[in-house]
């Protein structure tokens, strides 16, 4: 039997919140804003980070052993997406979400 843990509980929280926040900035703020926020290194990392952050909540969900490495890649998406974010100015909601899911990433994949 799967036991979910507050800290896994509190991981696959901010996974989702981090995957509604960089889902939503990209397709509202970053495609309005148009210029450096579409660039498409900068676009497709905020999508990608989007999509590993929902693979990693559901994988913890699931209940398989695997979440340890969905959370090591997610962990390492979101710090990158955080920089991505952080350079393109204006995203500190982002920025934000990434570096919380990624503390908490790190620490599942311990």
């Amino acid at each position: 039997m799967h036991h979910m843990t507050a800290e896994m509980q509190a991981c696959i929280d901010e996974c989702l919140r981090c995957h509604s926040t960089c889902l939503g900035m990209a397709m509202n703020h970053c495609l309005e804003a148009g210029g450096k926020h579409v660039e498409p290194e900068h676009f497709r990392l905020m999508l990608a980070c989007a999509e590993m952050c929902q693979t990693s909540a559901n994988f913890m969900l699931i209940g398989t052993r695997h979440h340890k490495h969905t959370c090591r890649e997610c962990a390492e998406i979101c710090e990158e997406c955080a920089r991505s974010c952080e350079q393109v100015g204006g995203m500190d909601d982002c920025v934000q979400a990434c570096r919380r899911c990624a503390e908490s990433c790190r620490k599942m994949a311990a």
